[in-house]
């Protein structure tokens, strides 16, 4: 096990979602920082396209050349419609709602990425819930709100652009509960897939509407950016849906817009109104509730085959090779007997039982 996977493993659950959302919410402010005015579009597709491409290189480095899909024939529909939702579609609907909507209008509206993500995972999904866990939701679901809440607000946006921003915010909920069903596999080669097809997707969109590529400097810097603020972002998100489940980590994630609204206030010299703090009020109130949850009951684990990242602990009482060097936590093939106990839990990839 690589010390990097040694590190995530620490930082399971809580850590890595808002690790996830603090390299998320970077991105932006400094994503304009280094482009200025070229076509948000191509932004866009550049940062997706160096999250995937660093990736790629990241795991050559780590995998000593090799790059492997160890993905099963059960899991390869999830991840072609988590890809095809979240890379293909919701982009594609997003700049078609952008080209015709204003933009504090669009940033409201893709808040409701975080509602669809939690309403699926608790309809669709059966993630299971409790009124701490919602509150917590609803706490950081106005935080966020508070942060982009126009000043004026308008009512000229067409009907139907602002259809299609709801409608990519939905697609992104559906790529994050369709992820959820894979996030025991590979982190790195899921996110790297997925920024590379919504990299392509974006750049290509791009170009259609007549964009310019920025100098070649400001695109090399683009990509690096992109590989921190969307790459590792989204294994650390990856990651978190393994630990915690899609409404959960959701939640941890909508924090992202106050951690880039405190970094412009640091590059820009914006001024932290009475609305900031409201919202760090709120943010903080939501991030406690969900940390402070408690969920025990007794419950039934079925038979289970699959690979991940794990320790020794008592969800993981299985044989090894003569040749396991005693090192954890590893990853390899293990199998789950039956098993019935009681013990506080979150939703993960051990726990996806009907309450």
């Amino acid at each position: 096990m690589s010390s990097s996977a040694r590190i995530v493993h620490a930082l399971s659950g809580a850590g890595t979602a808002l690790l996830s959302a603090l390299l998320f919410g970077i991105t932006t402010p400094l994503a304009k920082e280094l482009l200025g005015g070229a076509n948000p579009v191509l932004i866009a597709g550049l940062l997706y396209v160096g999250s995937g491409a660093g990736l790629i290189l990241w795991i050559l480095v780590q995998d000593r050349g090799r790059v492997r899909l160890n993905f099963t024939r059960a899991e390869w529909p999830w991840l072609v419609a988590a890809v095809t939702a979240g890379g293909v579609i919701a982009p594609a609907l997003l700049m078609v709602g952008l080209a015709r909507t204003e933009a504090a209008a669009a940033s409201l509206l893709l808040n409701l990425e975080m509602v669809f993500t939690a309403l699926l995972a608790w309809l669709l999904f059966r993630e299971p819930t409790a009124p701490r866990i919602v509150g917590g939701f609803v706490s950081i679901l106005v935080g966020s709100l508070i942060l982009v809440w126009p000043r004026q607000i308008t009512t000229g946006n067409p009907p139907a652009a602002v259809l299609a921003i709801i409608a990519a915010c939905l697609f992104w909920g559906i790529d994050n509960n369709l992820t959820r069903k894979i996030s025991a596999g590979d982190a790195r080669m899921i996110a790297a897939l997925k920024g590379l097809v919504a990299g392509v997707t974006n750049i290509a969109i791009a170009l259609v509407l007549g964009a310019a590529f920025p100098p070649a400097r400001a695109v090399s810097e683009t990509l690096v950016l992109g590989f921190l603020g969307y790459g590792v972002s989204l294994v650390l998100f990856v990651y978190s849906l393994r630990n915690l489940g899609a409404a959960r980590t959701g939640a941890y994630f909508a924090t992202a817009p106050f951690i880039g609204s405190a970094l412009a206030i640091v590059l820009y010299g914006q001024t932290a109104g009475i609305g900031f703090w409201l919202a760090v009020l709120c943010m903080g109130v939501g991030v406690w509730l969900h940390l402070t949850e408690h969920h025990e009951h007794e419950h039934t684990h079925d038979v289970t085959v699959h690979r991940h990242s794990h320790t020794h602990d008592p969800h993981h009482r299985h044989e090894h090779d003569a040749d396991w060097d005693g090192v954890e936590p590893h990853t390899h093939e293990h199998r789950h007997e039956p098993l019935k106990h009681s013990h506080p839990h979150f939703p993960d990839i051990h726990h996806r039982h009907v309450h």
